[in-house]
């Protein structure tokens, strides 16, 4: 029989397939978008657009993929739970989508898009769509048909890409700005369509019988993961919409654009820190099921704790990798008017490990049944990072918001493990925690003091210190992915 660790692996890197190089297809578009809008106010807009999207698939989704997930294990009936789940997310979004035609212009005027309504709806339908879909695709996990997921997810990314380059560098005309806005939205918008369309067979079986008492027990277990979903896309990306709103004078016309500005230079160093939550979406594709698939295992909490060792070595992994490497992926920015901020680039590196941490303790309010705790732990984190922007994004400009982001996911994670270690007590390994941390801290501190000028030294000796850590790892880590 396998080791579950290494099954687990095996799951996260066909699920990491469709995520990781999906994320690497969406990484052409940084250069893309960095090349066709020369004004990185124009990237702000479609940035803080795409900020918003964040914010509405978790509203929209209302906790269901997790909720289906954790009554699947209790329930015989399989496909009413999936039922109750997928009808309440399609009764949400078509109560949503009907509130936004209704008061989209009052929402534009609000967003400071009073021209552009149209941006409001494309993005609402947008957000309609992909939460609807996340059910059927949710199920697919659940049933492990991983692959038939991954060709989805790679569908839709492709046809988004693909459009993105047809629409952005034949159509566009760079004195037009706004459309540009527009063919992105519209891009995303047919991507999105893919998704329900080759999953047709859910949308075709679908009964109305709904079972209110089950749909409420998935409800009651669901709302505290709204809350902390909703306050950790806080976390994430209301920096985006701070910036601008508190950068923004309303005596000044011009301070719109310098506000804009600012947010499509953050965004645009943002994404370079972004390879850590690439490997941390494809890690969590495949451990939400695989964690309460071991809830009867007599082992878990042993497994639990062998899995986090191995995850906080891979996620400082890639914090060294692309903190020491960053001359070469800078260049996917093709505009060097972006480059003002790639200082901030290790600060959320190493705030995305440290949300990566995070999200991998979580899973024990989520096996106890006691979600309450992860919305308490992500509203404190929400009013950290609102009361840290706020202060200082008016003297520090997204200085402010990039250390705000790391400050936030270290009290996170502090607070779930204090929290799990009373309520539900998983024995991890604290030592190897510190010493894979504390060694990639060492190693980029060295490359940082060094200095070296010469770019063919410098890159031999920054990539020696990651080979030397990725030894250091397998010869901790190896006897965890051995055959059981």
């Amino acid at each position: 029989m396998s080791n579950p660790i290494k099954k687990l692996l095996g799951q996260t890197a066909v699920y990491g397939l469709s995520s990781i190089v999906g994320r690497l297809l969406n990484y052409l578009l940084v250069p893309l978008y960095t090349y066709v809008f020369a004004d990185p106010s124009d990237y702000g807009v479609v940035s803080e657009l795409y900020a918003w999207v964040a914010f509405l698939v978790v509203f929209l989704t209302f906790g269901m993929e997790t909720a289906f997930f954790r009554f699947l294990q209790d329930r015989e009936d399989k496909d009413t739970v999936f039922l109750n789940g997928f009808l309440t997310v399609i009764g949400l979004n078509a109560v949503f989508f009907l509130f936004l035609l209704t008061f989209n212009q009052n929402i534009a005027s609000w967003m400071l898009f009073a021209d552009h309504s149209e941006y409001i709806i494309l993005l609402g339908a947008i957000v309609c769509i992909d939460a609807v879909t996340a059910l059927p695709l949710a199920k697919l996990r659940a049933e492990n048909k991983a692959f038939q997921f991954a060709s989805i997810q790679f569908a839709s990314i492709g046809v988004n890409v693909i459009l993105n380059l047809f629409l952005m560098l034949v159509l566009f005309d760079k004195d037009r700005p706004e459309e540009g806005v527009i063919f992105i939205l519209v891009a995303n918008l047919i991507a999105s369509l893919v998704k329900p369309a080759l999953l047709y067979k859910s949308f075709l079986t679908v009964r109305f019988k709904f079972d209110f008492s089950l749909a409420k027990q998935m409800a009651v277990y669901a709302l505290p993961l709204v809350i902390a979903g909703f306050a950790g896309i806080v976390n994430e990306t209301i920096d985006r919409i701070l910036l601008k709103q508190m950068l923004y004078d309303g005596s000044s016309p011009s301070s719109l654009h310098y506000a804009e500005a600012q947010v499509g230079i953050y965004s645009a160093c943002y994404k370079l820190a972004m390879l850590v939550t690439i490997l941390l979406q494809a890690y969590r594709y495949a451990a939400e099921p695989f964690f309460f698939s071991q809830m009867k295992n007599m082992d878990k909490n042993k497994m639990y704790a062998r899995v986090m060792n191995v995850f906080v070595a891979a996620v400082c992994l890639v914090f060294l990798v692309v903190s020491l490497n960053i001359d070469i992926f800078k260049l996917f920015i093709r505009n060097q008017t972006y480059y003002a901020g790639l200082h901030i680039v290790p600060i959320l590196l190493l705030a995305n490990v440290f949300l990566g941490i995070y999200y991998n303790q979580s899973i024990w309010y989520k096996l106890s049944g006691q979600t309450k705790f992860g919305a308490y732990i992500a509203l404190g984190g929400a009013f950290l990072t609102i009361l840290i922007n706020v202060s200082f994004i008016p003297e520090y400009g997204y200085i402010a918001s990039a250390w705000a982001t790391l400050i936030v996911y270290l009290f996170q994670m502090i607070a779930s493990y204090l929290l799990g270690q009373k309520y539900y007590p998983i024995k991890y390994n604290l030592r190897k925690f510190v010493v894979y941390l504390g060694v990639a801290l060492l190693f980029y501190s060295i490359a940082n003091l060094m200095g070296l000028q010469n770019t063919v030294f410098r890159f031999l000796f920054h990539n020696g210190l990651v080979t030397i850590y990725i030894l250091m790892v397998y010869k901790l880590e190896k006897s965890n992915l051995k055959i059981a």
